[in-house]
């Protein structure tokens, strides 16, 4: 029997996917969401290709739930959640297997991430802790515990996922990572950064790059700051996103890119719905 299920949400990835469905062992277990993309026949002709399993979500439901739509699915003692514009190199999820039976203690784990051009992918700080819990940067030269995980590629124990109830059904999209890492760390144990397993990551090219995508991801990003903020206690959680908003908005490089103002724009306009508590799940208003 599998002992991994590697769980990814594609929406509109049909021309990043194959190259993460290539990457996958063979005793991986492989579970696609298609998280309502414009054309899921795409989708399922690549999973049938690679021999993935798929699940086809009528809607954009977002990423953390996607995720928990994928893991409801799977039987085996661990998940790994990829984003799928990611490829894991030969012997990463053999070199996380081993961590996590070197460290009992343990319920998750990040491999060392890598982008595209070599360079390591570190996330060392998250909005919900304080400055005192940051990581140093050289910190990533070796393994290490975490004080969140960086959720383009999470390795966790299944019984510790389920234990918390996976991903914060109400984030659509952005620091549902963070969310889960400070849940998992309460409940189920330590977090661990793994260095001899590695993933690279072509971050943001999950979806193709536009105006309009930009705005869509920057205004769930700025909700789902609000109330990720709020809900672990982080002080003026509203008022600091907001100055920080309008701080980006008016900033002259802003002037100068049409996706960054729509990004922008779109950022402070979610911070700004979010405002009170029962408008943190808003659907996606695109400018008039």
């Amino acid at each position: 029997m599998t002992r991994v299920t590697l769980v990814t949400v594609a929406y509109n990835s049909a021309a990043v996917l194959p190259t993460l469905l290539a990457s996958v062992p063979e005793d991986v277990t492989c579970i696609v969401v298609d998280n309502g993309s414009n054309d899921p026949s795409a989708t399922r002709a690549l999973t049938e290709h690679y021999g993935a399993e798929l699940i086809i979500s009528e809607r954009n439901i977002g990423f953390g739930p996607g995720c928990n739509l994928g893991a409801a699915q799977a039987t085996s003692e661990f998940l790994f959640f990829v984003n799928p514009d990611a490829q894991l190199t030969p012997g990463a999820v053999d070199a996380l297997l081993a961590a996590a039976d070197a460290h009992p203690e343990a319920c998750a784990f990040n491999p060392r991430l890598r982008e595209g051009n070599g360079k390591i992918a570190f996330k060392r700080r998250s909005k919900l802790l304080a400055k005192s819990q940051w990581l140093s940067r050289d910190s990533a030269q070796a393994d290490c515990e975490l004080p969140v995980l960086q959720g383009s590629a999470i390795f966790v124990r299944r019984t510790a996922f389920e234990r918390v109830q996976g991903f914060d059904p109400n984030i659509f999209l952005y620091h549902e990572d963070d969310d889960l890492s400070l849940r998992l760390q309460k409940s189920c144990g330590a977090l661990r950064l793994v260095t001899t397993a590695e993933v690279v990551h072509l971050f943001g090219e999950s979806t193709v790059r536009s105006p309009q995508t930009a705005a869509l991801k920057a205004w769930y990003m700025g909700q789902s700051r609000v109330y990720a903020c709020r809900k672990h206690g982080m002080p003026n959680a509203f008022g600091t996103a907001l100055r920080e908003a309008l701080a980006q908005l008016l900033s002259p490089v802003t002037l100068l890119s049409r996706r960054k103002r729509a990004k922008n724009w779109a950022y402070l306009r979610g911070i700004w719905n979010a405002r009170n508590a029962q408008d943190a799940k808003r659907p996606f208003q695109p400018t008039p």
